[in-house]
């Protein structure tokens, strides 16, 4: 780029950054998203916010399912230290070769199915996991999350809401074997937690709305039981 200056000197510094460092290549899922549905990639960061706002201040975070990891970064800007977890050894790997110095996180394989994850974490959160774990072992996972949560910590799952099945595509049906609607989610977290509180989400909108018209639904879990 030569030495080409913006006429406005506070975009000048993204020049400098572009001539200093490569620019960021997207990972694996959130490159098919770009390329197939641009506005979804926005759907998608806004419930890592959500959740880097819940547990803003947080010392220890666990992320299950973290796919190719590019969410984290959001969260990272609210808490010490990210670990992240995901039971495809192919996911796992490129978000590793994507970790930026500067925003550097844990990562690796665990299938949480064979057990919790070491350690004792503040916040634990799972987005779009849960729609994948078949009805007979939803309770061993969800189990398993808990165990890794320290004893006052809060635990959030995000997850498409039952009513938006109709709506999915064949990509997303294949591997959604188990959606819910708001009052199934919050009675299932109910068994692991005193306090649940499930809010509705439209595209990059959280509220408290009915249910039965959210597309995606959202569970902050706290006070677990014992």
């Amino acid at each position: 780029m030569g030495e080409q200056h913006t006429r406005e000197p506070q975009y000048q510094h993204g020049v400098d950054l572009y001539k200093r460092q490569a620019p960021f290549v997207l990972p694996l899922v959130a490159n098919q998203v770009w390329h197939d549905d641009p506005r979804r990639l926005l759907f998608f960061l806004s419930r890592y916010k959500f959740v880097s706002k819940m547990f803003s201040g947080m010392n220890r975070v666990l992320e299950i399912g973290c796919g190719d990891g590019f969410g984290g970064r959001v969260v990272l800007q609210e808490v010490s230290h990210l670990t992240a977890v995901d039971f495809d050894p192919l996911f796992v790997e490129d978000a590793k070769a994507h970790i930026d110095p500067r925003w550097p996180f844990e990562c690796f394989v665990h299938d949480m199915l064979e057990g919790p994850v070491p350690g004792s974490f503040d916040g634990v959160y799972a987005l779009d996991v849960i729609e994948h774990i078949p009805v007979e072992h939803e309770r061993r996972f969800i189990g398993n999350a808990v165990a890794s949560l320290a004893e006052h910590g809060t635990m959030i799952l995000g997850s498409p809401s039952l009513e938006s099945v109709a709506y999915a595509s064949p990509q997303s049906k294949a591997g959604h074997v188990n959606c819910k609607s708001g009052p199934m989610l919050k009675k299932l977290l109910r068994d692991f937690f005193h306090l649940v509180f499930v809010f509705s989400m439209n595209d990059e909108v959280v509220h408290t709305g009915f249910h039965p018209m959210a597309h995606y639904l959202l569970a902050l879990c706290c006070d677990k039981i014992r």
